[in-house]
């Protein structure tokens, strides 16, 4: 094959037309309806030198002249933003001037060694220059090669048929500055596909003509029907070669260049980022206002919430920290918090700066906007170094709340865990905020400091941190032993070592001391969980005859439903079950009302999501631990989206009941703990101690506590895509959650019942917006999904007599749905055209089924509720 590259003849002009065109749309939508542009022009080539020691450098001139800006598409004058304006008048004379300047190229081989234009004109017409430039670049034998041009430094193969050559471009090996960032977890981003394929016929030695198309697929993970579609094309045809002018004598190069014309320097092929100003866009104080009335505390479970905190946090990342300071400083107290989660969530070094010279963690006064701040650093989309490194050091100054305290290091295992994820674990910021969570813990004396530093680990989850919380969950009671066993929950099996296995078999077979029922039921969860053995199953059902009454109907109920979910555990199982000594109607007849159930809320073609629900009692007959869990996940990856735990524990003596074995020196409490996105929340206290839970008693009114309120940023996708005609394309995909959960317990010593409710109201908005940008015109396209809803879970408890009655429901409300798809074409002038199309319907609500022991028995509390509803007062 050859080793040359195409070669022109001396004395000719070449003339070719050429066009490049971009199409912006939905993923499977035809071409015909995108929005776009097209450029056309005419292109002269002609030969300036060549080497006389080497036939295969040359010198080569190219012109664009005759510029056309049109349609993409066919569109009705009323609808066509170019009718009726001049080239001139579109691009700018300056800009059409510049465009119109020759480039010469240095072709050895084929391949664009010099890339010669004027130094100082526009990066937007030299990019569109590079972009005709690197078409000339071409090798006439096949192989695979690295090489140069306006897309960065690529993997390029070559498959040259006679006449015939078709270049692919491997875009994702491209080396070029990249600027963007994408969500922590898989199932919140975004995935993209990107191709290159340019085909070139040629004749005589030289190019005949060229087609090449470039393709963007962008999809979000969660919902694959919503994403976008970038296609660039451009083509060149030889229409006529006529006489051109001579060649220009010399043995150098840079002298032939100089020669031709002085203002000519070598600049490089790769595309020059450039961003066109936006020139009347709000200012962030004037955007606040217009967004201002939606962000009212008591609106933020509306998807109008969720959208406007999107717009707030995209004008943050433009501006200053003074004028964020500005905003934060003059606000009211009901809309600062609301400022706070986008300011934080924005992630940008002006944002971080501003918020930390406004909070003050000396002022016990301000605890709420500090925790806020703290929550949204914990939900940081794409955090870095420098946010864990201020939060460190605000951890060893003066903190004046004690809960605020705890937040922080809290959050702080939560970067870690972000930070380490990203292959950041042994950044200066990260070992240091490590050594100081694990050495604090070691040194900890008080009972609230040990349980803080479980709870950064519960977050981070380090390897490293394994051994301690072994440590602390077979040693230690009470709240402690049961963080540091839910904290070894959360770590991948794959963590899970023989030493985690056999200490959480003697936790749940007591064989060195007394466990809690809590603690027994999530050692056996997690021995169950990290593919137990034969052995490891058949001692957990031997022991199922053995246990408390409400144990043994909890083990017996999860054991249920790992068969009925199957359950990665489920195989062994079953195996265990032929064993009749294992498997027998004593055990599996066990009376109680401790459950454990597992179900799927959605199950779709892109993710499904799953609901767990376990409760367990105590043998008087009162709630030891409501547990309620939502995971979602895809073919890859999994998140836990949601978990509310509510816990009491020492409540025997209120109805004058013996307590179970194990828990007869507990202290009186009840709280709530939440994990929301993979985040471990600080746990909320509803009492602690005998006198805090009779004066709450008394005093109780059954309203519900709240736990979370806020606005969170979950999806977070910006990339910079190079197209390879010149212009530079952006796309962005923004998904927020608004969001207010509440936790209540009323109790009735009257009616001897009990009843919690948690309620989760949320609205989530996704904007997607994929946008191409030449400078004289921008075209994309909008994206907006909307969808408000509440799920409600109440649970009822009836303890006057043995086994109690409990009713557990769990409902979600009607929701509605809104998804808008809107295309676009606009010039810097103002003229645009749009074209929208909507959707919006209701889903339906549901009240999810649970288990047909639990219908059975919320009969019978609502028909007893109903004979006894005279009331005395």
């Amino acid at each position: 094959g050859h080793t040359t590259g195409p070669s022109l003849n001396n004395d000719k002009l070449y003339k070719f037309a050429y066009s490049a065109e971009v199409y912006v749309d939905r993923v499977k939508a035809s071409l015909q309806k995108s929005a776009g542009y097209r450029i056309s022009s005419g292109v002269d080539v002609n030969l300036l030198w060549r080497n006389p020691d080497n036939d295969d450098d040359q010198l080569i001139k190219i012109m664009i002249r005759d510029v056309q800006v049109e349609n993409v598409n066919e569109r009705p004058a009323a609808k066509n933003i170019f009718k009726g304006k001049s080239t001139e008048k579109i691009i700018g004379k300056e800009y059409l001037e510049a465009l119109q300047r020759p480039i010469v190229l240095e072709l050895v081989r084929g391949k664009v060694k010099n890339f010669y234009s004027h130094q100082n004109e526009p990066g937007f017409t030299q990019n569109i220059k590079r972009g005709l430039a690197s078409l000339f670049q071409l090798q006439l034998h096949s192989g695979a090669t690295r090489e140069v041009d306006i897309s960065g430094k690529c993997n390029t193969t070559y498959h040259v048929r006679q006449d015939q050559v078709t270049k692919i471009k491997a875009l994702d090996s491209c080396e070029i500055e990249k600027q963007g960032f994408t969500s922590h977890n898989q199932i919140l981003d975004v995935s993209t596909k990107a191709t290159s394929a340019t085909i070139y016929v040629l004749e005589d030695g030289f190019i005949k003509s060229i087609k090449a198309e470039e393709n963007y697929v962008l999809l979000l993970n969660s919902r694959r029907k919503t994403g976008a579609k970038i296609v660039s094309k451009q083509r060149l045809e030889l229409k006529s070669v006529q006489a051109g002018p001579g060649l220009i004598a010399g043995k150098q190069v840079a002298s032939v260049v100089k020669t031709l014309d002085s203002s000519y320097v070598a600049v490089p092929l790769v595309a020059e980022p450039v961003k066109s100003e936006c020139k009347k866009c709000p200012s962030l104080s004037e955007h606040w206002q217009s967004i201002r009335e939606h962000m009212y505390p008591e609106k933020l479970s509306k998807a109008q919430a969720a959208r406007s905190f999107l717009s707030f946090i995209q004008n943050i990342r433009k501006a200053t920290k003074e004028e964020i300071l500005q905003i934060i400083r003059s606000e009211n107290k009901e809309l600062l918090p609301q400022v706070v989660d986008a300011v934080t969530s924005a992630q940008t070094p002006a944002s971080l700066e501003a918020v930390l010279e406004f909070l003050d963690f000396k002022d016990a006064s301000a605890s709420t906007l500090q925790e806020r701040f703290l929550y949204a650093c914990g939900f940081a989309s794409h955090p870095n170094e420098i946010l864990l490194k201020s939060l460190t050091a605000k951890f060893k100054g003066d903190i004046a709340n004690e809960e605020i305290r705890e937040t922080l290091v809290i959050v702080m295992g939560a970067l870690i865990r972000k930070l380490c994820d990203r292959e950041g674990c042994k950044l200066p910021a990260v070992v240091e905020a490590k050594r100081l969570i694990l050495s604090r813990l070691e040194k900890a004396k008080k009972d609230d400091n040990v349980r803080m530093y479980l709870l950064a680990l519960k977050n981070a989850l380090l390897p490293e941190a394994i051994p301690l919380l072994l440590k602390y969950a077979e040693s230690e009671e009470g709240q402690i032993s049961n963080v540091a066993a839910t904290a070894l929950q959360r770590y991948d099996p794959s963590f899970l070592t023989k030493e985690v296995k056999e200490t959480m078999n003697r936790i749940y077979h007591q064989n060195r001391k007394v466990h809690e029922k809590t603690v027994r039921t999530t050692a056996a969860a997690i021995i169950l969980n990290s593919n137990p053995s034969y052995m490891e199953v058949k001692n957990i059902l031997l022991s199922i005859g053995e246990l408390p009454l409400e144990m043994s109907k909890y083990m017996l109920s999860m054991i249920q439903d790992i068969l009925q979910f199957e359950m990665p555990s489920s195989k062994t199982v079953q195996q265990v079950l032929k064993d009749m000594r294992a498997h027998n109607y004593d055990r599996f007849s066990k009376m109680g009302s401790s459950s454990a159930y597992s179900g799927y809320i959605t199950r779709g073609p892109d993710v499904s999501s799953t609901y767990s629900l376990d409760i367990l009692y105590s043998g008087s007959g009162i709630l030891r631990r409501s547990n309620m869990n939502i995971r979602i996940f895809d073919r890859n990856a999994e998140l836990h989206a949601s978990q509310v735990v509510i816990e009491a524990q020492g409540l025997e003596s209120i109805i004058a009941a013996t307590p179970d074995e194990g828990e007869e020196n507990l202290d009186s409490f009840a709280g709530m703990s939440a994990i929301l996105f993979d985040i471990q929340l600080r746990p909320v206290t509803f009492f602690q101690g005998y006198a805090d839970l009779m004066s709450k008693m008394f005093s109780a009114t059954g309203d519900p506590i709240n736990v979370v309120k806020g606005l969170i940023l979950l999806t977070d996708y910006s990339q910079e895509i190079q197209l390879q005609s010149g212009p530079r394309a952006s796309t962005e995909f923004l998904g927020s959650l608004a969001i207010d959960i509440s936790g209540g317990m009323e109790f009735s010593l009257w009616y001897r019942e009990s009843k919690t409710n948690v309620k989760n109201r949320v609205a989530m908005f996704i904007a997607g917006n994929t946008e191409v940008d030449s400078f004289f015109i921008k075209t994309g396209m909008e994206t907006t999904l909307e969808v408000e809803t509440t799920l409600d879970f109440i649970s009822t408890v009836q303890f006057s007599q043995y086994p109690f009655l409990v009713c557990m429901q769990m409902d979600r409300v009607e929701s509605p749905f809104r998804r808008y798809v809107t295309k676009y074409e606009s010039l810097p002038s103002g003229r645009r055209y749009t074209a929208r199309r909507g959707k919006a319907e209701l889903l339906a609500g549901n009240e999810y089924p649970l288990h047909q022991e639990n219908s059975n028995m919320c009969r019978k509390v609502f028909g007893a509720k109903s004979d006894s509803s005279s009331n005395w007062f």
